[in-house]
C-alpha cells in the first residue's frame, strides 16, 4: 500500500509513514472513530493544542522560544494557533451576542468624565471592532512587535521577525483565554465591556511575564521596560487620537458628538434638579 499523503510505498507493519509522518487510516471513515479521531485531537491531555495552552503559561519560552529556535513539531506552530485564535474569538463574539446581548452595554461609560453623550458612538465603535475582528488581531502583532522592538533597543536577542512571532503566540493565548474567561463571566451576569478593560491589564501583564522569561531578565528590568513600553504605546494613542480627531472634524463628526455631549449634560442637570 501507498501513503495517501505523499504516496510513498508502505509495509503492511507500520503505522505512520516514514516519509511525511502522516498516520496509515486503514479503516472505512465511520462516526465511532470520526469522534475518536476528534477526541484524541482536541481532548487528549498529550495533545499539541493542550499541551500548546498549558506550556505558553508555564513555560512560554519553552513554545516561543523552542519556535524560534527551531523547534516546530513538539508544539503547535504560530500560524496555526493564531488562526485557532481567530476563531475562538468569532465563536466568542457570536455567542455573547447570540445569547446575552444585554452583557454588551455601554451606560456605566456615561458616568465617566468626558464620557456623556458617548454612548451611541462607543456602540459603533464596537460594531466596527467585532466586524473586522480577525483583521485588527493581524494588525495589532505588527504594531506590538515594533513597539517592543523600540523597548528592548539594547538588548539584541531578538530580530523584528523573531518578535512578530512571539507576539502572535502572545495575542493568541490572550484572545483563547479571554474567550473563554470572557464567556465565563458574561453567564455569571459580568458586563462585557467593563470586562474588556480587565483583559487590557491582562494582556500587559502577560506580555511582560512571556518577554521577561524569553530575554531572561530581572523583576526590576522587566518593570522598567514594561513602563518603556506603556510610554510608547500612550503616545502613539496620543497620534491615533490626534489623527481620529481631524478626521472627525473633517467629517463633520465632532460637532455632532459635541451636540450629544452637551444634550447628555443638560439631562443629567436636569434629572439631577428634580
Amino acid at each position: 500500500m501507498n501513503c495517501k499523503n505523499c504516496q510513498t510505498e508502505l509495509t503492511s507493519q507500520i503505522s505512520f509513514c516514514n516519509k511525511c509522518g502522516g498516520k496509515v487510516i486503514r479503516n472505512r471513515l465511520t462516526l465511532k472513530n470520526l469522534f475518536a479521531s476528534f477526541s484524541e485531537q482536541f481532548f487528549n491531555y498529550d495533545n499539541k493544542l493542550l499541551q500548546t495552552f498549558i506550556m505558553l503559561f508555564k513555560r512560554p519560552e519553552d513554545v516561543i522560544g523552542g519556535y524560534i529556535d527551531g523547534t516546530r513539531k513538539k508544539y503547535v506552530n504560530v500560524i496555526s494557533y493564531f488562526a485557532i485564535a481567530i476563531t475562538v474569538a468569532g465563536l466568542q463574539m457570536f455567542f455573547i451576542n447570540k445569547f446575552y446581548p444585554e452583557a454588551i452595554d455601554f451606560s456605566f461609560m456615561s458616568s465617566l468624565p468626558g464620557q456623556e453623550g458617548m454612548e451611541e458612538m462607543q456602540k459603533e465603535n464596537m460594531s466596527f471592532a467585532q466586524e473586522y475582528q480577525s483583521v485588527l488581531m493581524m494588525l495589532y502583532v505588527p504594531l506590538y512587535a515594533l513597539m517592543a522592538w523600540i523597548t528592548f533597543i539594547g538588548i539584541k536577542k531578538f530580530n523584528y521577525t523573531e518578535l512578530l512571532v512571539i507576539f502572535m503566540y502572545i495575542q493568541a493565548q490572550i484572545s483563547i483565554a479571554g474567550a473563554i474567561i470572557a464567556i465565563i463571566a458574561v453567564v455569571l451576569g459580568a458586563n462585557f465591556i467593563a470586562f474588556s478593560f480587565f483583559m487590557i491589564l491582562l494582556m500587559i501583564l502577560y506580555s511582560a511575564y512571556c518577554l521577561k522569561r524569553l530575554y531572561n531578565l530581572s523583576p526590576a528590568e522587566i518593570i522598567l521596560r514594561t513602563l518603556i513600553f506603556l510610554i510608547i504605546l500612550g503616545v502613539i494613542f496620543v497620534l491615533f487620537s490626534i489623527v481620529a480627531g481631524v478626521i472627525m472634524y473633517l467629517n463633520g463628526d465632532m460637532e455632532a458628538i459635541q451636540e450629544a455631549k452637551k444634550q447628555a449634560i443638560e439631562a443629567k442637570k436636569a434629572t439631577s434638579g428634580s
